[in-house]
């Protein structure tokens, strides 16, 4: 027998994960209320869903700006989704310009979209600087490997704009753009993605 699910175990679970109010009953239901194993169903379950958009074209979407800092510092950034309806709806025109928003005042400035698209080249100009300092620090060659490699997964999270936390940490609860953008998805059952993204700042050369 399924155990009872309460209208504020719903809501919590919907606030966690930003899913639909019967997929969340519905995985709370499958979970004999256990709030946990619901949210990893849902996880689970979303990420089959993810895997089917991913290949769907997007070639709707909108592009987003925002000014900050008394006009001195600018970004823009497209986002697409499959369709008009979607990519003028209120969610996903606010995600885009809180990804703005994000670019425009992160601590680490993204270099790229995620970390599968860092170039084999920066990865390798990374490594050199991190052998180095540390064979500088006198470190045994038998755990370099280990400390770059560290160090490494670190840094393409610093550079990667998916696997930054959005810098309003309270809004967000600490939630990477990626676990936004995938909420979205989810949200919408369209595929939505980040294309590309800008930033200019005066007196910053390229």
């Amino acid at each position: 027998m399924s155990a009872a699910v309460s209208a504020a175990d719903v809501k919590a679970l919907r606030e966690r994960t930003g899913a639909g109010v019967l997929d969340c009953r519905a995985a709370l239901a499958e979970a004999g209320g256990d709030l946990d194993k619901a949210i990893e169903i849902l996880r689970v379950k979303g990420q089959a869903s993810a895997a089917k958009r991913s290949g769907r074209a997007t070639s709707e979407g909108t592009v987003a700006s925002y000014i900050h800092s008394g006009g001195r510092v600018g970004v823009l950034v497209e986002v697409r989704c499959e369709t008009d309806f979607v990519a003028r709806g209120e969610d996903f025109q606010d995600f885009a310009r809180e990804v703005a928003l994000h670019v425009a005042g992160a601590p680490s400035l993204p270099e790229f979209i995620s970390a599968e698209e860092i170039t084999e080249e920066a990865r390798q100009a990374e490594r050199s600087v991190h052998e180095a300092k540390a064979r500088e620090e006198g470190k045994p060659d038998e755990v370099i490997g280990r400390i770059v490699d560290g160090q490494l997964s670190k840094w393409s999270k610093e550079v990667a704009l998916l696997e930054q936390p959005h810098i309003n940490a309270d809004r967000y609860a600490g939630k990477t753009i990626e676990e936004l953008r995938a909420e979205l998805a989810a949200k919408t059952g369209e595929n939505i993605q980040i294309a590309r993204f800008a930033r200019f700042a005066v007196g910053e050369d390229e």
